[in-house]
């Protein structure tokens, strides 16, 4: 085949799109952001549904072979883009939605008799509320229920540990590891 004689070539600077470049589509300029895909559409036109003989009849009563399409929203995908804009160091910060728990209560020792009762009813108190919430009950050391709270992103933990004596526990934000308030029994 030879330019010119057997068609006609056409040529233009290709390049890679920068942000800023002149969009004449929208007469703008392009704008470039970093995306996650969680859904996909592909249109598969007739290629599966012809072999498998998926028909069905339009509107004149004649029969058709069917266009097909997949559609998918990855629920995987979902909770990865979130992990991979909501992070630090420390683990998971989840959005409340997609959070495994809204809130877990942690007394700091189990083996405390006061801690574990305030703990309990906190806990009671959010599972009546309409909260989903966890009672972190291990006999493990604070740290490592602290670690695994911040690990799994859920979005707020209540301590209760010495100054439940005082009538205190401190509630904490996951996503700004910030002490809002310290609120008192009653």
């Amino acid at each position: 085949m030879t330019p010119g004689r057997d068609f006609q070539a056409e040529f233009h600077d290709l390049r890679t799109v920068q942000k800023g470049d002149q969009c004449a589509a929208v007469r703008g300029t392009l704008d470039v952001a970093n995306a996650v895909e969680i859904g996909h559409i592909f249109q598969l036109g007739k290629r599966y549904s012809e072999k498998m003989g998926a028909k069905v009849l339009d509107r004149d009563g004649k029969e058709v072979t069917i266009w097909m399409g997949s559609y998918g929203i990855g629920i995987e995908r979902i909770l990865a883009g979130a992990i991979e804009q909501r992070h630090d160091a420390d683990g998971m910060i989840l959005p409340p939605a997609i959070a495994p728990f809204d809130v877990v209560v942690v007394p700091v020792n189990a083996g405390n008799a006061e801690q574990m009762t305030v703990a309990q009813q906190i806990y009671d108190a959010a599972r009546q509320a309409g909260f989903d919430a966890l009672l972190d009950d291990r006999d493990e050391r604070p740290g490592v229920k602290f670690k695994d709270a911040d690990l799994t992103g859920i979005p707020w933990r209540v301590t209760v540990g010495r100054k439940v004596t005082a009538g205190a526990v401190e509630v904490v934000e996951r996503s700004t590891k910030q002490t809002p308030m310290l609120t008192s029994r009653t």
